[in-house]
């Protein structure tokens, strides 16, 4: 019985969760670094894929918006006298054969600016492709910092188990010699039960975690399973000032925004320049008979725009440019409130891990080491032993949690920003 209490004694000992130091992972495999999912995702997610293809597609258009309208290539035959062919050719100077070409000119600059709108929205293609990045980059993140809070959880629970397990034989065999109590058996057995059950909802969320991280990744399903590395807190070494800066100058949603509102005066632009007229010239050369003289033909046309649907599309585009800025103004104020959220985040969680790592979890190890000292002695019951126990517990399981709070609140920051924090 002695040497069953040393056993329990001793793994009470190497159970105890010691605050920032690395945890072993309860599944075996290589470890999977969180870098390695997010280049992955980042170079072959097909949400990737698509967005660039679609940048890449628009590169194409201003060589083709600054290109003259194609020429017009005109063949006629003029008869006279009769509605067949050549009639009248011969003996008349109005009958011809003319051979002609045309080309319809733009106003100076609409060309230009037609160009540059172009250049415009491959630009807001291209921030589009930033912002996809960003976002799936964010919730890689997200699924594997879980997946790791889920690794150690269960990890602390296995070790917790085993430790209930040896409290619940020793119960057992005190109470077969009559000095243990069967309803603190059933209390043990109970606990037990409660940490199984939590492990096996752990493991199962993170069968689901990795699915999504397989699917974000692009790795088969079948292929090996992720295995995270052990979560650790970020030290935050920006001051809150460094970071609503970058987010002032980095942020992907930002950026797509002010790519959008160039996007839009781009359209303004070519909506002021329509109010000048369009050019048609032309020329044909008319070939009658022999014995008369051709003719050539020189030709100028002018297309006027009509202003009241003009200056409706000035109107309607410098609408649609202030909508943008608004846009633009309306994310700024949402991202820079979401940078304050999650500096309250990261700091709370930061003096929660302190909390528990400095005060509360030495505390309760000290007193489950002192009812179980005081079980060893004969001096107490298993009940007091099992309550210490799972006061530390639920206080390790607390510290989990904060960690995860405040890597999540990180990840979110580097997200904001645009930038790695860790």
């Amino acid at each position: 019985m002695n040497k069953i209490l040393i056993w329990i004694s001793s793994l009470a000992m190497a159970g105890t969760c010691v605050a920032g130091a690395q945890h072993t992972h309860g599944m075996m495999g290589p470890v999977t670094p969180l870098s390695t999912l997010v280049a992955e995702a980042l170079s072959k997610n097909s949400q990737v894929a698509s967005a660039e293809h679609a940048w890449r597609a628009s590169t194409k258009v201003a060589a083709q918006v600054t290109t003259l309208p194609d020429p017009q290539f005109t063949v006629q035959e003029f008869s006279v006298g009769s509605p067949k062919p050549f009639a009248g050719f011969s003996n008349s100077d109005f009958a011809y054969v003319g051979i002609g070409v045309s080309q319809d000119l733009p106003f100076a600059g609409k060309l230009r600016l037609r160009g540059q709108a172009a250049e415009r929205d491959a630009d807001e293609q291209k921030a589009q492709i930033e912002l996809i990045k960003s976002s799936l980059a964010d919730q890689v993140k997200t699924a594997y910092l879980r997946m790791a809070y889920l690794h150690q959880t269960v990890d602390l629970l296995n070790r917790n188990s085993a430790l209930l397990e040896m409290l619940i034989q020793t119960e057992l065999g005190r109470y077969k010699v009559g000095q243990g109590s069967q309803a603190d058996v059933l209390r043990g057995q109970l606990e037990r039960t409660r940490l199984l059950r939590e492990t096996t909802m752990h493991e199962q969320e993170m069968q689901q975690i990795e699915v999504t991280l397989k699917l974000l990744s692009h790795r088969p399903q079948d292929s090996a399973s992720i295995v995270p590395e052990a979560m650790v807190p970020t030290p935050t070494t920006r001051s809150k000032s460094e970071l609503i800066e970058l987010v002032r100058s980095q942020n992907p949603m930002l950026q797509d925004d002010m790519a959008k509102v160039e996007q839009q005066n781009a359209k303004l632009n070519i909506a002021k320049r329509d109010t000048k007229p369009d050019f048609n010239v032309g020329g044909m050369f008319q070939q009658t008979g022999l014995s008369y003289r051709d003719y050539y033909v020189a030709t100028l046309n002018v297309r006027l725009p009509r202003l009241k649907r003009v200056r409706a599309g000035i109107d309607q585009a410098a609408a649609l440019v202030e909508r943008s800025e608004a846009d633009a103004d309306a994310d700024l104020q949402q991202q820079l409130a979401e940078v304050e959220r999650q500096w309250v985040a990261a700091e709370s969680a930061s003096e929660l891990m302190q909390e528990y790592r400095d005060g509360l979890i030495p505390q309760a190890e000290t007193i489950f080491q002192s009812e179980l000292t005081a079980y060893q002695s004969d001096r107490e019951k298993l009940s007091p032993v099992l309550s210490a126990l799972m006061d530390r517990i639920a206080f390790e399981h607390d510290f989990e949690q904060a960690l995860l709070d405040h890597e999540t609140a990180i990840a979110h920051l580097e997200t904001l920003t645009g930038v790695e924090l860790r």
